[in-house]
């Protein structure tokens, strides 16, 4: 007892001297670093943040204004930026990566072969060639910005897709409140079927009946609003004499980044996808054939929940990867975190070490968020499957 007690304390010992060694040495850093730029003239500290940046951003989610807007509105307007591009990435790349994993296992030799030659080729070229060739190759193939294509209701161009822009303002905040009421309800539904297949019982049908609810409930409430007297305002693009005028604008890089992250990624996916399917005993497809379930059915109520066990862990990597390579949008001009704030601010207010200790934080966190959302998810589908 007394030989483990010193153990302890031994091993707490060099923690707290490690813990110190480890602050001395940020603090020796920290204040070379306040030497150096003091005798370049530079004030160290955050006091830049309140102060006018004066400089545009193409696209931005928050109000922004050059002349009047902080270099703390331009981090917020790069980090808003970078969350759209990353979601919208990760829920792509999800989307894709699972139909092309279950492709990859299709007795369909067409399907499979397609899927195959898709993962091979995409995950082997550099992420940063691809978003090149969706931002270059794909753009040069658009119409000229001086002839948009129209689309019914919205234009294509060189400059990038603009489409019809809905104000939710007012009573129009039913809309979106029924189109969440639908999503409640397909969760709903994908619990009734988890608890159906769990007991035996006849399988519920979920995406089809999920799907009906999140298009017609917004739909219902927006004719309702309609016939009330108050109908959702559209903003309709419309041709100008220079350029395509009002509408929702989304930027072609914009389009090319989440393209290329998207795609690049989903490769990933697929792969980590038909791992875990091929994990799950081909006993467990054959027993739900046998009670009647089709080849979908049996891949959505018996097999993928299995699977996930296995999925989950090497799937948290992949959308950390997302978030991190969102960052070479820089390349491309797409005015996310990198590109404003280590970009444009840093060039302009010359606090390095400010700027990249904020940005390097700002990453740490997301990702350490992203990881703890992800690990809850899989010790919910750890426990399920116990």
């Amino acid at each position: 007892m007394a030989e483990s007690r010193k153990t302890s304390l031994r091993a707490l010992a060099l923690q707290i001297v490690l813990a110190l060694a480890v602050a001395g040495l940020v603090y020796f850093a920290a204040g070379n670093a306040a030497q150096k730029l003091a005798k370049q003239g530079i004030v160290a500290g955050f006091g830049f943040l309140s102060r006018n940046a004066g400089f545009d951003i193409s696209q931005r989610l928050i109000p922004y204004a050059a002349a009047t807007s902080t270099y703390l509105d331009a981090f917020l307007v790069g980090l808003c930026n970078t969350l759209l591009a990353a979601a919208l990435g990760i829920v792509l790349a999800t989307l894709i990566g699972f139909v092309v994993g279950i492709a990859r296992l299709s007795p369909n030799l067409l399907a499979r072969g397609l899927a195959s030659a898709y993962v091979e080729a995409i995950r082997n070229v550099p992420l940063l060639l691809q978003l090149l060739v969706w931002y270059v190759a794909v753009r040069v193939a658009l119409p000229s910005a001086e002839a948009p294509a129209s689309l019914g209701g919205a234009f294509v161009s060189q400059r990038g897709l603009v489409l019809p822009r809905p104000d939710f303002s007012g009573a129009a905040w039913l809309v979106p409140v029924a189109f969440l009421v639908g999503l409640a309800a397909l969760s709903l539904l994908r619990r009734r079927a988890r608890r159906a297949a769990e007991t035996g019982r006849p399988p519920v049908r979920v995406w089809l009946p999920g799907l009906a609810l999140t298009i017609l409930l917004p739909g219902l409430a927006w004719i309702g609003l309609a016939l009330a007297g108050h109908p959702v305002a559209v903003d309709w693009p419309a041709r100008g004499p220079y350029d395509v005028e009002g509408g929702l604008p989304i930027l072609p890089e914009f389009a090319a980044l989440v393209l290329g992250l998207s795609t690049y990624t989903a490769a990933f996916i697929a792969e980590i996808v038909r791992a875990g399917l091929s994990s799950v005993a081909r006993g467990q497809g054959e027993a739900a054939s046998a009670l009647g379930l089709s080849r979908g059915q049996s891949l959505r109520l018996v097999v993928v929940p299995q699977a996930m066990r296995a999925i989950v862990p090497p799937l948290t990597s992949q959308y950390l990867n997302v978030t991190k390579n969102s960052s070479l949008a820089v390349l491309i001009g797409y005015p996310d975190l990198v590109h404003v704030f280590m970009g444009t601010v840093l060039n302009q207010t010359n606090q390095a070490v400010e700027v990249v200790a904020i940005t390097m934080a700002v990453y740490l966190t997301l990702s350490l968020a992203t990881a703890f959302l992800m690990n809850l998810y899989n010790r919910r589908v750890t426990m399920v499957e116990r």
